[in-house]
């Protein structure tokens, strides 16, 4: 009988070595798929690990949105200065190169800053998947309160390489997929596509905050739309950021958003959140959560972005995400 591990939460640093180790070890794929990477302190040496797994003879597949360049060069040309800002970007390209492996880069094709953006996050080593948490690969990204779940499944990592080619192949003839979802041992996966106005993650938020008796909502944004207006209706411990510890466009978004919905934040640490979850105690004692890419923000689905989330009501999950929230959060 086959036995199945339960995923494990794993915050920013934890997940960088574990990763280290799992691809050091990977004989046959590594795919990765990011928003934002750079080759600085704190992420060099996972990215050695992949250019070394290239050079032992490992299928090496990777996707990173040009929002990279936005982030960490404050700009979006794709053939940037060499400038101070922008030297971890070159040289995550340079050692890349020499190891002989192609960066798909998405989102060049977009007319506006934030549309269409692939927020997915995952990587691959053979059969173990790290996803459904908002870690980016470079150094503020591993240090933000934040995490991803690693999860041991072959079903799992098969269909998110086939996932990946298809974005790959959506970016080469400028087409977007429906939000569409995939069923594993712990959860559901649910896939939005890019398309403008359709996110099945944030339809089934909005659905399960609905019939919930209480929830724990946790983003770096406060949230927006319908699903706002559930949750002012609702016993709720709401942790975003305030908008005094964001930054530029991020704080105007929370500012504005926290004054037009009149919800205000339980969060009063310091560390940035990234981390994107939803856990909906139910009429019948049950719990279920949504942790992902997804901040839950009603501009994100009519601007179209590609996001990944995992529902869940494994009860190990849960209290992991749980634990998150004691020793992060509040």
């Amino acid at each position: 009988m086959k036995t199945i591990k339960t995923p494990k939460l794993l915050a920013g640093n934890e997940y960088i070595k574990d990763a280290i180790r799992v691809v050091n070890a990977a004989k046959e794929r590594v795919c990765l798929m990011t928003m934002i990477i750079s080759y600085d302190e704190l992420t060099k040496d996972l990215i050695d690990a992949i250019a070394n797994a290239k050079q032992r003879g490992v299928k090496v597949d990777i996707a990173v949105d040009i929002f990279t360049y936005l982030e960490i060069g404050g700009n979006l040309r794709f053939n940037t200065s060499h400038s101070q800002r922008t030297r971890s970007v070159e040289l995550l390209k340079k050692t890349l190169k020499t190891a002989n492996i192609k960066v798909n880069w998405l989102g060049r094709d977009t007319l506006l800053i934030l549309s269409g953006r692939t927020h997915c996050k995952w990587l691959i080593a053979d059969n173990t998947t790290y996803s459904f948490g908002g870690v980016n690969l470079y150094g503020k990204g591993v240090t933000n309160a934040d995490f991803m779940l690693r999860y041991d499944d072959k079903d799992l990592s098969d269909y998110l390489m086939k996932e990946y080619h298809r974005i790959v192949k959506a970016e080469k003839t400028r087409s977007k997929s429906r939000s569409h979802h995939f069923d594993t041992s712990f959860g559901r996966v649910l896939i939005d596509g890019g398309r403008v106005s359709d996110s099945i993650i944030y339809r089934r938020a909005k659905q399960l905050v609905q019939d919930a008796e209480s929830v724990v909502y946790v983003s770096q944004y406060c949230p927006t739309g319908k699903l706002a207006q559930l949750l002012k209706n609702k016993p709720t411990k709401l942790y975003f950021n305030p908008w005094q510890q964001s930054t530029s466009m991020n704080a105007l978004f929370i500012r504005i958003s926290s004054w037009r919905t009149k919800l205000k934040t339980d969060y009063s640490r310091q560390s940035y959140i990234h981390s994107k979850f939803i856990i909906c105690t139910m009429p019948d004692g049950s719990k279920v959560a949504i942790t992902g890419s997804h901040n839950f923000a009603g501009g994100g689905v009519w601007l179209g972005t590609r996001e990944i989330a995992l529902e869940t009501d494994n009860q190990k999950i849960v209290e992991q995400l749980e634990s998150f929230v004691v020793n992060h959060l509040a």
